[in-house]
């Protein structure tokens, strides 16, 4: 049974079907595509599973394929060495403040609510969406399940509440500007290290809820979670691993991805890489706990489309009738934006009554004294940084990434490009004429496009110069647009080129086009890896015209361009020197801070376990690199070695830059 408060759930979803067939950017459009197949692909594979025996193999691989793209769940269990801080005496029930250790010295703060009757009760853990103050954010919710007779568990995300990771006392604030860039940074340095940041958020919850359990006046055969958005992300996958739950409620985030893909993508700890890829969608995880009853929750005006929700319902529905228990999925969609307003917040009481309380109970919420936050807090200053030894999460990726590190050669890198689809065949693109600049096919149906710079047709072959696109430009950095003439002028057959790109979600602090690049590596694509191939299809145009020396040809990037330009270089022998200006010096300097820039436009997933950028400049020998102004990942140049070369600074010389930048392009030239 769907329950819907208003009649336009059919608009919603023809709207919401439209939306994704008609993405507006041309390699949007193209990896939804991809994706699409795979999921027509896995739909197949579902539709085939007709018995509960079928499901329960079906199950077995989704567990397996799921821990595997996490890179497994940290494997401790040691003592949570919890802490009560403080008490709140409400109205009926009572609010503890808590702190205890997910993992060694990682801290969690969480709050609370305990009935104030007598006797074990149901528990609740309650997940926390993406607001920055964590969580405080469901206590209405809360409060009202403690009058009910629940005890409940509100924890503090990482990134969120107290446990902000880039928290600066300087200034009170996290310099990353709040939990997603957070999250989102963390995100791309634990894909860089082979796994996905959600394992660390899983476990979190699973020790949230070893907590939980461990209270006295809880009955730990009878717990359920609930959360909303990123609390409803969170409760999802507690809800398909963790089998002490009997009740679980997701709101406003349960969607198939035949819809969102091209649409409300989720953040980095909400998707794992190769989730597609590997034949998985949402309605796997309800499906991996089945028959444990879910009640899948959405909202009308929801980003998280209830049309979306709906294929994952009706998905789960049959599944679980296969176990005789069709009943335990519902579906419950509320009016509004993104949230849980009053009548979902009367559907979560209900579910948990139903299934937790055997049916006893009022479901009608009550007024109840809502706290602010700076009251709610568990440690003195609000930050856990501030209790003996913190670790922050990004130490805990840089640790596992040393204690799993492999270091491998030249042929096992050559292997992995091949892999990744960075070489070409050589062959040259069809060049299409587009004004002033061209257009040309780097793989069936992605097209990107440059322009080219030359001077006056003369005899001989000339050497030819790639210079990757960027938009940077100051009264210091010159654009590639300029930069390209200047090279022109020194003779060389110039290619200023813009390779393949989306839009992304907007700007944001730090974190560049994330979602591109999350897209990409869902559906078992990489687009670093895809932009070095485009720099290598613009090696294939140069390389076939009359006036180039196939054997002169350079190429340059800046920032964590030059990343590409490298991978590139390391692919393809026909690229005799480059120039990377401003780029970061190292993959794995990424681990070393808990704030990054744009670093998510250089990851590989798992390429740290194996290989540097020191390793792809060492396997070009005899190749040389130009490497200037190496960089740290918050785009500072840095001492990094002998190696490196450097600008000066003349304060009283206007002209001094463009004259280091003339010796550098002589020198690439030569």
């Amino acid at each position: 049974m769907i329950l819907l408060m208003r009649r336009s759930f059919a608009t919603l979803l023809v709207c919401g079907a439209l939306s994704a067939q008609t993405a507006p950017d041309p390699l949007l459009r193209w990896m939804d595509g991809i994706a699409q197949g795979q999921l027509q692909a896995r739909e197949a594979k579902i539709a085939a599973v007709r018995t509960k025996a079928d499901a329960e193999s079906r199950k077995q691989f989704v567990r397996k394929t799921f821990l595997s793209i996490l890179g497994g769940l940290p494997d401790y269990s040691g003592p949570l060495n919890p802490r009560v801080t403080g008490r709140i005496q409400a109205e009926g029930y009572t609010i503890e403040k808590i702190v205890f250790e997910s993992l060694p010295r990682f801290y969690v703060t969480a709050n609370l609510y305990r009935p104030d009757s007598a006797g074990r009760h149901p528990g609740i853990l309650l997940q926390a969406g993406h607001t920055q103050e964590g969580k405080p954010e469901g206590q209405r919710l809360a409060a009202n399940l403690a009058l009910k007779g629940f005890v409940v568990l509100a924890f503090d995300p990482i990134g969120q509440g107290e446990r902000e990771q880039t928290w600066d006392a300087r200034v009170d604030r996290a310099l990353a500007g709040w939990s997603v860039p957070e999250h989102i940074q963390a995100g791309a340095q634990a894909i860089l290290a082979g796994e996905s940041s959600m394992r660390y958020f899983i476990h979190d919850a699973r020790r949230a809820l070893d907590y939980l359990a461990s209270r006295p006046e809880v009955d730990a055969e009878r717990l359920g979670a609930v959360g909303c958005s990123g609390g409803g992300a969170l409760t999802t996958f507690i809800g398909a691993l963790d089998p002490r739950l009997k009740a679980v409620a997701p709101g406003c985030f349960v969607n198939s991805y035949r819809l969102l893909y091209a649409g409300a993508n989720p953040d980095t700890e909400m998707t794992p890489p190769r989730l597609l890829a590997s034949g998985l969608d949402m309605a796997d995880y309800i499906e991996l706990s089945a028959p444990t009853p879910w009640l899948v929750l959405a909202t009308e005006g929801d980003y998280f489309t209830p049309p979306g929700a709906k294929l994952v319902y009706e998905e789960a529905r049959r599944w679980f009738a296969l176990y005789g228990a069709a009943d335990n999925v519902r579906m419950f969609v509320g009016p509004g934006p993104h949230g849980t307003p009053l009548e979902t917040r009367q559907a979560i009481y209900a579910w948990m009554i139903q299934h937790l309380k055997g049916g006893q109970g009022d479901a009608t919420e009550k007024p109840v004294h809502l706290y602010p936050n700076h009251e709610l807090l568990v440690t003195p200053s609000g930050h856990v940084d501030e209790l003996s030894g913190s670790r922050k999460l990004y130490e805990l990726i840089r640790d596992d990434l040393r204690a799993r590190r492999q270091p491998k050669g030249a042929p096992e890198l050559l292997a992995e490009l091949r892999q990744l689809g960075v070489p070409t065949n050589g062959d040259p693109p069809a060049v299409k004429p587009a004004g002033p600049r061209i257009r040309f096919e780097s793989e069936p149906g992605v097209e990107i496009s440059g322009a080219l710079y030359e001077r006056p047709p003369s005899p001989g072959r000339k050497p030819a110069v790639l210079v990757v696109a960027d938009k940077t430009s100051s009264y210091w950095i010159p654009s590639t647009r300029e930069l390209s003439q200047r090279f022109a002028k020194s003779g060389a057959v110039t290619l200023e080129l813009e390779v393949r790109d989306a839009p992304g979600e907007g700007e944001r602090p730090f974190i560049g086009n994330w979602q591109t690049n999350s897209r990409a590596n869902q559906i078992g694509r990489n687009l670093p890896a895809m932009r070095a191939h485009d720099i290598l299809r613009g090696v294939d145009l140069l390389a076939a015209r009359p006036d180039v020396d196939a054997s002169q040809i350079r190429v340059t990037a800046r920032g964590v361009k030059g990343v590409w330009a490298l991978l590139a270089a390391a692919a393809d022998p026909r690229i005799k020197k480059v120039w990377l200006d401003r780029t970061p010096h190292s993959l794995r300097a990424a681990l070393d801070h808990p704030m990054n820039t744009d670093l998510f436009e250089a990851v590989i997933p798992g390429f740290a376990l194996h290989w540097d950028l020191a390793d792809l400049v060492k396997f070009m020998s005899p190749r040389t690199v130009l490497w200037t102004d190496p960089t740290n990942w918050m785009t500072r140049p840095t001492p990094a070695g002998p190696s490196f070369r450097y600008r000066f600074l003349l304060g009283d010389d206007t002209d001094h830059h463009d004259e280091q930048d003339d010796a550098f392009i002589r020198e690439l030239l030569q």
